[in-house]
């Protein structure tokens, strides 16, 4: 069984820096794109930043130039650098792995910031 470890997510400082990973454990292989999205209290989640495999990386333009997406596939690992981070940053973010025709989610880590 696939399941996919969130970790790196707590409180932190407006303006500050954080780094999410995102592992997979289990068997899994030839896995396509990788992801982050979020959700914000009373809010729907959204789309946060998407690598291929291939390392084409995509943003949402909340943050773009300040998010980095990268990627280890030797150890099916997600990494979401998240820099000058905002308030409006605070979220729960879950990771995903898309592996045709299946798609992994990871259970959630949070991002409080405080002002």
């Amino acid at each position: 069984q696939v399941q996919l470890v969130e970790s790196g997510g707590g409180l932190v400082q407006a303006g500050g820096s954080l780094r999410l990973s995102c592992a997979a454990s289990g068997s899994i292989f030839n896995i396509n794109a990788m992801g982050w999205y979020r959700q914000a209290p009373g809010k729907q989640r959204e789309w946060v930043a998407t690598i291929t495999y291939r390392s084409s990386q995509l943003y949402a333009d909340s943050v773009k130039g300040r998010f980095t997406i990268s990627r280890d596939n030797a150890k099916n690992t997600v990494y979401l650098q998240m820099n000058s981070l905002k308030p409006e940053d605070t979220a729960v973010y879950y990771c995903q792995f898309s592996v045709p025709p299946n798609r992994y989610w990871g259970q959630g880590t949070q991002v409080p910031l405080s002002s």
